[in-house]
């Protein structure tokens, strides 16, 4: 099977241990353990007394009867039995294209965004069409570009909402319309739903596409709204016809995902409300020190993202985006990820839901090299 290096991914592991000043990770900042335990008052060291007499099972197969039941609850209409717990999104990702698509295929995936959900259904064999995400309308896709890329062998249309890298979100209204395009090709919908939730308007309610659609399929996980990449546990919630052929396809690539990381995953289900709320203080918190900080930089504009943890900042600099932000490291330690990453030249992504110390400085960082630039220029 032939793909392309999986760039983000690639480039994080090359730099993101040695980081200084860390704002490219796109979690919200991680919980360490005692905290995670600690949110609702437990005392940690009853709570892994309890662990301690656990048996190192492969445990439940498909994931735990008390995850599957409060992750359905973050839905709709989702039942429990429609839930399948994977190794992370990137898992859950892959099983349902493992799962669904054949050489042949019509899949439509926008762009930028995750680069598995695009070039992994290529690796299969399929014809990929890209819906560009634009950033002069916002990044929000063209439906009237959608349509025009639909035809008979349309399978899969494919979405990330709220996107990375733009921190783009579609709304009610746009979802019901796209919905309805896949629904008039028969096509399945799979959303990437990993920053469902991470809005920075507290009246704001936006639906997950399992619960919009028949054929609609949400991956999601618990690192990045949750802050526990740490567990790599993710899902798969969608109709009983793809959780199947899922399941039947799980079985030559996973047996179980851990029963540790499963308990310490109820735990924080438990707790949705409260760790939600750490995580949109976090957001909104930073989100106000980064757009006072564009404003203030003559070489950088952005489109102000309205959820997630990530933005697309543009620089004002004859320079290729990885050379830019090699530079950068290699300067001070500030990390940043290039937009070659997302086929974006002229840009860098940035991941502002770090600590909010680590953001501060690492913008001042950031604002020193770009004065050098200029002084240089």
């Amino acid at each position: 099977m032939n793909i392309k290096t999986f760039a983000v991914e690639h480039w994080m592991n090359l730099y993101e241990q040695e980081a200084v000043y860390n704002i490219a990770e796109t979690c919200v900042e991680s919980f360490t353990v005692n905290e995670l335990i600690g949110i609702d008052g437990t005392n940690p060291a009853d709570f892994f007394n309890e662990v301690g007499k656990k048996k190192l099972t492969y445990g439940h197969i498909e994931g735990s009867p008390e995850f599957k039941s409060l992750v359905s609850g973050l839905y709709e209409t989702v039942e429990a039995e429609n839930v399948l717990v994977m190794n992370g999104a990137i898992g859950a990702n892959f099983l349902v294209l493992y799962s669904l698509i054949e050489p042949g295929d019509h899949v439509i995936a926008v762009h930028p965004t995750y680069q598995q959900l695009y070039d992994v259904p290529a690796s299969f064999g399929a014809d990929v069409d890209l819906l560009p995400l634009r950033p002069e309308n916002n990044f929000l896709p063209d439906l009237n570009e959608l349509k025009s890329l639909i035809n008979e062998k349309t399978k899969l249309i494919i979405i990330n909402n709220p996107n990375n890298p733009s921190g783009a979100i579609i709304e009610r209204e746009m979802l019901e319309e796209i919905v309805e395009i896949a629904r008039s090709c028969d096509a399945y919908l799979l959303c990437d739903e990993v920053y469902r939730n991470l809005l920075q308007e507290d009246n704001l309610v936006v639906p997950s596409v399992a619960d919009l659609y028949e054929k609609g399929i949400s991956t999601s996980s618990m690192s990045k709204v949750f802050s526990l990449a740490g567990l790599r546990l993710g899902w798969i919630a969608g109709p009983s016809d793809v959780i199947a052929e899922c399941i039947k396809h799980r079985d030559y690539t996973t047996i179980s995902c851990g029963v540790l990381d499963d308990m310490l995953a109820v735990h924080a289900l438990k707790n949705y409300d409260k760790v939600l709320g750490r995580s949109r203080k976090i957001i909104k918190d930073n989100l106000a020190i980064l757009d006072e900080w564009v404003q203030n930089e003559p070489s950088i504009s952005y489109v102000k993202p309205r959820a997630g943890t990530t933005s697309m900042l543009k620089y004002d600099y004859p320079v290729s985006s990885e050379e830019f932000c090699v530079d950068l490291f290699k300067t001070n330690g500030t990390f940043l990820t290039p937009g070659s990453c997302f086929d974006m030249e002229g840009y860098v992504r940035i991941g502002y839901a770090c600590s909010t110390d680590v953001l501060k400085a690492g913008l001042e960082k950031f604002s020193e090299y770009l004065r050098t630039l200029k002084v240089n220029s």
